[in-house]
Parts: C-alpha cells; sequence; structure tokens
C-alpha cells in the first residue's frame, strides 16, 4: 500500500470516527500517523528532502519583505501584480497564463516589498499536482501570503476552503502563532510532561496523550512543557517541528461581477478585502496608495525608522524598514540591519517618537520601536570598549585583518614589477 491510499484510509477512519472521550487518545494517534504520512509524501516528491524551488521559481530575495501571490487559475494575479508593481507579466483569457516565478518590486510608503506572481494551483497541489510543489515552496519562503480569490465562483466553488487546507496540509499555517510550548529531545531519561496552565484540549490524560502521539515519532525520552492551553493539532506540530507560521490576508477580486449582498458577506469575511483590479475598486496604481496596499503593509509588520547622528538633524529621505515578520521592531533589529560593528559596540540608544515615554527617551537594546520613530545609536567610548573581556580579541583580528591587506598588497605590487 502506498502513502497516498494510507493517507486516504486514515482520513476515512477518522471521518466515520464518533468524536467523544472514549476515542480522544484514538483520534490523537490518527492525526500523528496522518501527519507523519504527509511530511513523508513531502521528502518522496521533493527528491529527499531538497524542498528548493526548482527551475524558474528560484528567485533571490530582494527588497524590506516578500509577498506571495496564491490562487486559482484565471482569479487575476498576474493583473494585480501589474497593479501593485508596474511589472509586466502575461494576462489572458485562458487558465495558466503564468508558468513560472514572476517577481517585482512594490513602493509603499519607502519600503520595497517583492511582490511574486505564482501559477495557479488546483486541488491537490499538496501531493504534487500541476506546479503545486514550486508554488508551495516558495510561499513557504515568502515572508507573507496574499490569496487571490475570484468572487464571482467563491460562493459554489469553496476556493478559500480548499487554498487553506492545501497550504496546511504542506505545514503552512496562516495567520496562527506558534504554540507556546518547549520541546526537547533526549537520548535517554524516559518523557517529562509538564505544564504551567490546565490543559482541556487533550482529554482527561494530557500526559497520556502526548507519549502516545511521541509513540508515534520513535521518540521515547524528551522534555515537553506547555504554557498555554494546546490542542492535539498543535501537539502534533511542535513534535514534527517543521511547521512555518505566515500572517496571510485574502483578496476577492472581480467584484463587480456579484450583487451588492455577495460583496458584503465576503468583505465580513475575516482577514479580506473586496475590490476590482479592473474597475480599480481598493486596487490603484502602482505609485498610488491604496487599501490592498496598506493591508500588505499592515500584515507584514512593517516599519519606518528614521536615523541621526549626534548634532544633525534626521535623515527623512531614506528610513530604515523593519519587518515584524522577520527580525522585529525593535533596536535590535535596527542595529542589525545597518551594521554588525554597531551592533557590537552599542551602548545605548536615543529615541523619539510614539515609542518613547519623553523625547527624547534613552532606551536599551530591546527597546520596542514604532512607525517613523527617530533613532540616534550611541555606541561605547575607547575606555568602555577596553573594559570588554573581548577587547583583545577584537584588537588582534583588526592586526590580523589589516596586516594580511597589506602582505597581499605588497605581493601585488611586486607581480607587477616583474611582470
Amino acid at each position: 500500500m502506498g502513502v497516498m491510499e494510507k493517507i486516504k484510509e486514515i482520513e476515512a477512519e477518522m471521518a466515520r470516527t464518533q468524536k467523544n472521550k472514549a476515542t480522544n487518545y484514538h483520534l490523537g494517534t490518527l492525526k500523528a500517523k496522518l501527519a507523519k504520512l504527509r511530511n513523508e509524501l513531502l521528502i518522496e516528491q521533493g527528491g529527499g528532502g531538497s524542498g528548493g524551488p526548482s527551475e524558474g521559481f528560484d528567485v533571490a530575495r530582494l527588497g524590506d519583505a516578500r509577498v506571495a501571490l496564491i490562487g486559482f487559475p484565471s482569479v487575476g494575479k498576474s493583473t494585480l501584480q501589474c497593479k501593485l508593481t508596474g511589472t509586466e507579466s502575461e494576462a489572458a483569457a485562458y487558465e495558466f497564463t503564468t508558468l513560472t516565478c514572476i517577481p517585482g518590486t512594490m513602493h509603499y510608503k519607502g519600503s520595497k516589498v517583492q511582490v511574486l506572481d505564482l501559477p495557479g494551483i488546483i486541488e491537490g497541489a499538496a501531493h504534487g499536482k500541476g506546479r503545486g510543489k514550486e508554488v508551495i515552496a516558495c510561499a513557504r519562503n515568502a515572508d507573507a501570503i496574499l490569496i487571490v480569490l475570484d468572487a464571482g465562483k467563491e460562493g459554489l466553488n469553496r476556493h478559500r476552503e480548499i487554498l487553506e487546507t492545501e497550504l496546511e496540509t504542506v505545514g503552512i499555517r496562516l495567520n496562527q502563532r506558534p504554540p507556546d510550548v518547549t520541546f526537547n529531545k533526549k537520548s535517554t531519561g524516559g518523557v517529562r510532561f509538564s505544564s504551567t496552565v490546565p490543559l482541556t484540549k487533550l482529554g482527561p490524560d494530557p500526559e497520556k496523550m502526548a507519549i502516545q502521539i511521541m509513540r508515534e515519532y520513535k521518540i521515547s525520552s524528551a522534555d515537553l512543557l506547555a504554557r498555554e492551553d494546546i490542542t492535539v493539532d498543535q501537539l502534533v506540530d511542535v513534535i514534527v517541528g517543521n511547521r512555518v507560521y505566515k500572517p496571510a490576508c485574502y483578496f476577492y477580486n472581480k467584484i463587480d461581477t456579484i450583487t451588492i449582498e455577495e460583496v458584503d458577506q465576503l468583505a465580513r469575511m475575516p482577514h479580506s478585502l473586496v475590490g476590482s483590479v479592473h474597475k480599480r475598486f481598493n486596487v490603484g496604481e502602482p505609485d498610488e496608495e491604496d487599501a490592498l496596499k496598506a493591508m500588505i503593509w499592515r500584515y507584514l509588520g512593517l516599519t519606518r525608522i528614521y536615523t541621526k547622528r549626534k548634532g544633525q538633524h534626521p535623515d527623512l529621505a531614506e528610513p530604515v524598514v523593519l519587518s515584524a515578520v522577520r527580525k522585529g521592531t525593535t533596536v535590535l533589529a535596527l542595529c542589525q540591519n545597518i551594521s554588525t560593528q554597531m551592533l557590537r559596540d552599542f551602548n545605548f540608544a536615543m529615541v523619539w517618537g510614539k515609542s518613547a515615554k519623553h523625547n527624547p527617551q534613552r532606551c536599551g537594546i530591546n527597546h520596542p520601536l514604532e512607525d517613523e520613530d527617530v533613532v540616534q545609536i550611541v555606541t561605547k567610548t575607547n575606555s568602555q570598549q577596553r573594559q570588554d573581556k573581548n577587547y583583545q580579541a577584537m584588537v588582534q583580528g583588526f592586526s590580523d585583518k589589516y596586516h594580511k591587506k597589506k602582505a597581499e598588497a605588497r605581493k601585488k605590487k611586486q607581480g607587477k614589477l616583474r611582470g
């Protein structure tokens, strides 16, 4: 029996099993087996777990963030990317016009967001149908996902539900945060299970449930600490350990083809925005501000930070754009974006703006910043650097680098003279 047949058999058994206290452990074991088989299927299709994009999908990461456009064929993804970025992408009235990943750059509020136009996926893409494997690999590497849907077809075809299921199957969790659970495998010592809150979703004996799921993955020794009331699915995600958590927003295109009552119903869906690329509802030109660009900005958690030198005015022309999805929006993330040397010599920061209690406020490296804050980084003085325990090693490193560079220049000069 192949992996696909085993998956279908387990899904059928779960569908006909009643959900109650008596079947709680059995359902938990089935979910663990199902997650394990799906992971094996992905590794098998990926050629030994390479997981990287294939030819035509390997796009260099550029800009402050990356957004992937996901949707069924002929929902308007290529036209939407053209309106967001100005990139010319082939668009036609037939399906599968786009066959590879086409990148573009959206400029909004001083930031540069890379937008990837991906081929349309179909039901069963998680199991390799169409070019589903390559599209999903790009989605896993994106900072956020924009799911484009045809408002005229949504009522009958349930495209939103199908796409969510496909992404869920390959371990992409939409608009969720990782469970507050610490899980560490050990070589010996057995399983130690503890929690700081009552666990009401794992049945009458949560520890027994956790041990059963670990047994499916041949884990006999581990430490598990739960700090929130988790479900069986979340526990499986923690044990598997290869899940990715992505912010996702939904754009219902072509609302000019449905009634106002249907538009109102779609607009009330969570994380959703309705519009029409053709009629320019909530979507403008690349250099215009519109509701969709604002929504993408909000879901990426982008923050503009202006820097200043001591005794000078802040540089308001080119902000440093931080992303909550990538490195965070703290002073630490700002130093990492500018220079590793600044991070090494960091002393304190002077902050003006909404995140400061008073202007200016002297802050530490973990201070959270808000949009349009002005930050001045103050580095350590020479005497403070000498007191650092790594000072001698740092000086020796600089000296070695200087002498190596000087020796290479001398050798190059001698080669020219001999020639």
